[in-house]
């Protein structure tokens, strides 16, 4: 039997009928909850498909890069800013604007775990909030995401992010205590997990009474602006080089 398939498999390779996957697996059917992982909102926009095939293409170049992953406040971070501010690090910035943890959750293989990442920055959740999911779900699917990467690499560095403040008119929270109540949620998953440490972004871009402080937010106070990733980067450095990734200065030219 084995004398006859591989002769038939040879032919097929050369005729295009097998192939290496050559794209993202597509989203599933946003309006059937059932196929896709974990729980709450999901979304599938037309502008995440355009996304994922624009990171499929980019592969190659970013495997071991530090990865930072999640919506468009990661997204928004533009990756000459990004490199600039991890000068020794290679990046790479696999955030969509829109995301919720579900569609994380879809994508996180493809999107990062597959690129053998040298330490996964993960931010998500902001949307899910305006969806008006409970933190309870949000953060199970979270757990989730950090079971994924360790079930990939048992010593995959992953630095958690809190969600930073918010005060957007357009998008307004149900329950205003329910950020407050993710954030604690984000600090205990991280609590009894090797390889995982929580970086408190919500403080890093608060005003002193835990509004969104103007001058590192956009004018939705919802999305960083260019000096509020500045700021994210300034203080998440030192952790990251806590993690010992070593130089990396040229991977980033």
């Amino acid at each position: 039997m084995r004398s006859v398939l591989l002769p038939l498999i040879t032919v097929l390779l050369a005729c295009g009928v097998l192939h290496a996957q050559d794209g993202p697996t597509p989203y599933p059917d946003s309006k059937d909850s059932a196929l896709w992982p974990g729980q709450g909102p999901v979304r599938a926009f037309d502008w995440m498909h355009d996304n994922r095939a624009s990171f499929w293409k980019k592969r190659a170049q970013d495997r071991g890069a530090v990865v930072f992953v999640g919506d468009s406040i990661t997204g928004g971070w533009k990756l000459p800013a990004m490199r600039a501010a991890f000068p020794a690090l290679k990046v790479a910035n696999r955030g969509i604007g829109g995301d919720v943890s579900r569609g994380l959750l879809f994508r996180f293989k493809e999107d990062v775990l597959d690129l053998d990442p040298r330490a996964v920055v993960v931010c998500i959740g902001t949307n899910d909030l305006s969806a008006h999911a409970k933190p309870e779900v949000i953060a199970g699917n979270i757990g989730l995401l950090l079971d994924q990467a360790r079930d990939r690499n048992p010593s995959l560095p992953v630095v958690l992010c809190t969600i930073p403040p918010r005060a957007s008119p357009k998008a307004p929270l149900r329950k205003p205590q329910a950020l407050a109540e993710l954030n604690a949620l984000i600090v205990q998953l991280a609590q009894g997990r090797d390889n995982v440490v929580v970086f408190d972004l919500f403080a890093a871009l608060a005003a002193p009474d835990g509004s969104p402080e103007p001058g590192y937010f956009r004018t939705d106070l919802i999305h960083p602006s260019p000096a509020g990733h500045q700021r994210w980067g300034e203080l998440l450095a030192p952790v990251l080089a806590s993690l010992d990734q070593g130089p990396d200065v040229a991977a980033n030219k």
